[in-house]
């Protein structure tokens, strides 16, 4: 199980250093998305805790719903930088939540679980604000009032909304720009 866990680490990290250094790349393996996606890992690990899955603060969750009429209403140009900022918008709206519940959570797994997650939205931040894309820049605005939520079980699944429907729709829209297209 060491071994498996290791393994995937240096995938994943190989996978990240190749987003960071050509973020083109990552829009164009659906592959590499799919490894930096480690909620499902998350949820299983947080089984395993044995902990209590209630955060002694709120946490406002990133906005998921996906209003595919008001992006597609926009320029073409225009559309890849509102969706791009609403989704960084998404992703540091949870991340600073998780830094709060990180500092006030005692040392343990749960701790853990909240240092990886928000590296691994670090990750995701990294990827999407090195993206090249062309039109006027956004300021990163979130396109629904954020919910709260204590439960660690609801944060993930908001998140994994996030990454498995807003930021996956947003890069196959984005893979007329790979290079084999």
């Amino acid at each position: 199980m060491a071994l498996s866990r290791l393994l995937l680490l240096c995938m994943v990290a190989s996978e990240v250093w190749d987003a960071e250094t050509k973020p083109i790349d990552f829009v164009c393996n659906r592959a590499a998305r799919r490894v930096l996606n480690i909620v499902a890992e998350m949820e299983s690990a947080l089984s395993d805790c044995n902990a209590v899955m209630t955060l002694s603060t709120p946490v406002q969750l990133p906005c998921t719903e996906l209003h595919v009429a008001s992006w597609e209403n926009t320029s073409v140009l225009l559309q890849y930088q509102e969706r791009r900022g609403d989704i960084i918008a998404s992703l540091r709206l949870l991340i600073e939540g998780v830094k709060v519940m990180r500092a006030l959570s005692t040392p343990g797994c749960v701790t853990s679980l909240l240092q990886r997650l928000e590296n691994n939205i670090n990750n995701y931040l990294v990827i999407l604000t090195n993206l090249q894309l062309s039109g006027p820049v956004e300021t990163p605005s979130l396109s629904c009032v954020p919910l709260v939520s204590q439960s660690l079980s609801t944060v993930l699944l908001r998140y994994n909304q996030l990454i498995s429907g807003k930021l996956e729709r947003f890069m196959i829209n984005m893979e007329d720009r790979c290079p084999h297209k």
